[in-house]
């Protein structure tokens, strides 16, 4: 499945985005969505994971900050960022999966300045 990323770019500490994930290219809608994020130097990190049926998973570092939502009828998979801090900045990228197929997007650099 493809995965089209949209929403990253730089913003104050303190300040929010929102980032987009829509999937296209199969007949089999993700039964899950989620992000990831990967700091230079660090490994990849789970930030918010999304069933498709609603429930939704959160790293602890995130959690009262972000937001994970998605719309089935789009395939699109939504994270709102607020309260954003420095440590935050990384590259995110989106994941979707399902019984047939595990894929990633090319990701999106998220930037926050103190």
């Amino acid at each position: 499945v493809q995965l089209v990323e949209s929403g990253g770019g730089l913003v104050q500490a303190g300040g929010s985005l929102r980032l987009s994930c829509a999937a296209s290219g199969s007949i089999f809608s993700p039964n899950e969505m989620g992000w990831f994020r990967q700091a230079p130097g660090e490994q990849r990190e789970l930030v918010a994971t999304i069933f498709i049926g609603g429930r939704a998973n959160y790293a602890d570092s995130v959690k009262g900050r972000f937001t994970i939502s998605r719309d089935n009828a789009k395939n699109t998979v939504y994270l709102q960022m607020n309260s954003l801090k420095p440590e935050d900045t990384a590259v995110y990228y989106c994941n979707a999966r399902s019984s047939f197929y595990n894929d990633w997007g090319q990701g999106t650099q998220v930037t926050v300045s103190s």
